[in-house]
């Protein structure tokens, strides 16, 4: 077992307890692929769209995304990769009107770049991948802080206690490796679902709003580790 990404983790708590064997014993000999925002590549138009947008503050990116999408829809023949295209296309078009400016601090943002070896956080035991979209620091009040935003895509859109799953992961993870050095800004580990635009910060975790997943869910995975 090479990683267990946040997206595994949720289709694992789907699963009966006779699919949670197979689906353990599958996650066994499986090397999980990277996946990008949780999507992989079927989702990476949108979200490179977006977090580039979150990032630059310039909504015309989306804008020229969508004119591209819509260019590859035109002269694309297989149908599976035209429904990929207007599934990305129908999600970048719904956050044009999108504010991003409520999803971060309103200071200066210094964007840190991320170490493929660092993504990798050890939680009860097993592997969890870490890969928010973008992490960075600010500085509030005379504190250093720090944050991180993870868009995450599929098909009928995540619940929200799902979401909640990725928020934590990222504070997890920033308070692991930046903790020392940085206030990690619970406020601003949030996730996004871009299939239904909804979001949930860390705070929310901390205050009992949402539910706390992570540790149930490995708990529940061990139970199949013998």
């Amino acid at each position: 077992m090479e990683k267990i990404t946040v997206k595994k983790l949720i289709e694992f708590r789907g699963k009966n307890d006779r699919t949670k064997i197979t689906f353990f014993k599958n996650l066994n000999k499986e090397k999980v692929k990277s996946e990008d925002g949780s999507g992989g590549d079927y989702w990476i138009s949108c979200l490179s769209a977006i977090r580039n947008t979150f990032k630059t503050d310039n909504p015309n990116l989306l804008e020229e995304k969508c004119d591209l999408l819509e260019d590859k829809i035109k002269i694309e023949v297989d149908k599976r990769n035209k429904d990929q295209f207007q599934r990305n296309l129908d999600i970048v078009s719904s956050f044009k009107d999108y504010d991003f400016k409520h999803l971060k601090p309103n200071v200066e943002l210094k964007f840190l770049t991320q170490s493929k070896d660092r993504s990798i956080l050890d939680i009860k035991g097993f592997p969890i991948e870490s890969k928010p979209c973008h992490i960075y620091t600010f500085s509030s009040n005379g504190r250093e802080e720090i944050a991180g935003i993870w868009f995450v895509a599929q098909i009928g859109g995540f619940k929200k206690s799902e979401l909640g799953m990725f928020s934590d992961v990222i504070y997890r993870y920033l308070n692991k490796h930046y903790s020392k050095d940085f206030y990690v800004n619970s406020d601003y580990c949030i996730a996004v679902d871009l299939f239904n635009g909804h979001e949930v910060n860390y705070s929310e975790i901390k205050n009992g709003k949402i539910p706390v997943l992570i540790d149930s869910t490995l708990d529940d995975l061990k139970e199949y580790d013998n």
